[in-house]
Order: structure tokens, then sequence, then C-alpha cells
């Protein structure tokens, strides 16, 4: 006669699933009251297997990342699938942290930063220096656009017909990748990039 074992699955099981799989967001209600309501127990179960659960309540996302880089640890079991971003797709992705920052002193009405592709590029004309090409210009800030959206820092809002009115809503796990740090850096060097045009203008 064949034994049947019971396993009990920990009630956390399908947040920490999707965890693995990328940063959550409050705007996913189910998986958002689960990590809030079994943080603690899931932060001490990743810890377990060498992640750090990172949850910010206020601005409404979690994610989990490597306690110890694998560079550090040859045994270091790899989790999550690693980006590597091209120095444009960085630069992108520091403009749009940007236009957060603004979003979040401003006196906004709403709680997500909603922009159509025409206003991003428009932002980003300003710092990227164009090509002789003005069409393939163009075409390389909407291909940076989309790379934004491939890798999670940019959500579609409903389609349009016309791809300059598509709305975007800018996420706010945007702030973990790039903290103000690295945001007050940037503008400095732009500061600076500025002040030399002026000089040899």
């Amino acid at each position: 006669m064949e034994l049947k074992t019971q396993t009990k699955i920990l009630p956390y099981t399908q947040a920490f699933i999707k965890l693995l799989k990328g940063p959550v967001e409050y705007i996913d209600k189910n998986t958002w009251e689960k990590l809030l309501q079994y943080k603690s127990e899931l932060a001490v179960f990743v810890q377990q297997l060498g992640l750090t659960l990172v949850l910010d309540e206020e601005d409404g996302y979690a994610y989990v990342k490597h306690t110890i880089s694998e560079e550090d640890d040859d045994a270091a079991v790899s989790w999550m699938q690693r980006r590597s971003f091209t120095y444009d797709e960085s630069v992108l992705l520091v403009l749009l942290r940007d236009m957060m920052a603004e979003f979040e002193v401003g006196e906004a009405t709403s709680r997500e930063l909603i922009k159509k592709r025409r206003e991003i590029k428009e932002y980003a004309e300003l710092f990227f220096k164009e090509n002789a090409s003005r069409v393939k210009f163009i075409r390389e800030l909407d291909r940076l656009i989309d790379r934004a959206e491939e890798n999670g820092f940019i959500d579609k809002m409903e389609n349009n017909d016309i791809p300059d009115e598509q709305k975007f809503r800018i996420k706010k796990i945007i702030k973990a990748r790039v903290d103000g740090e690295i945001l007050d850096q940037f503008k400095q060097q732009l500061e600076e990039h500025a002040v030399k045009r002026i000089q040899h203008g």
C-alpha cells in the first residue's frame, strides 16, 4: 500500500515565484497583499537562499537581489536573470528617473507618472547627441524606449494607433535601479557638458 505524504505549501510561495521573475508592484493586488502580509517570513526565507527582499511600501514595489555577488562566492546560486545595459540605455534610464524626480517634487494629482512616447523623446533629445540623419536619430530614441519597456521600467498603457501618442507608465522600480546619488552625478556631468558647449559655441 502506497503511503501519501501531504506537503504543506508555504502561503507566500506564489509571491516568491513572482519575485524571481521580476519586481512586483502594488497594482498586482493579490501578490502585493501577500507580500505585505508575509514580508517578515519571506525575508527570512529568501535570506536562506542568498537573497535579500527589498520592499518599498510607500512607492509600492518589491524585488529580490543577491546578498552576495557571484564574483565573491563561487558557490553562489544564480536565481535571477542578469541584465546588462548599453551606455545609451543607461542614459535613458537616468533620464526617466529624472522625470520621476521632477514629478515627485511637483504637485502631482495622481500616484503614477504617465508620459507619451513623444514627450519622452522630446526630453531625451536634449541629452543625446543627434546623428547626421534626423530619421536615424529618432529611430534610435524609439528603440531605447522600447528597450526600457522590455526591461520592465515602463509599461504601455492602452494602445494608440499613433505611435508618438502612445502613453507609458514610468514605473517607480526605476528608483531602485537609479538612486539619488547616481542622478546627482549625472546632472552634474550634464551641467559641465552644457558649460563646455557654451564655451566652444
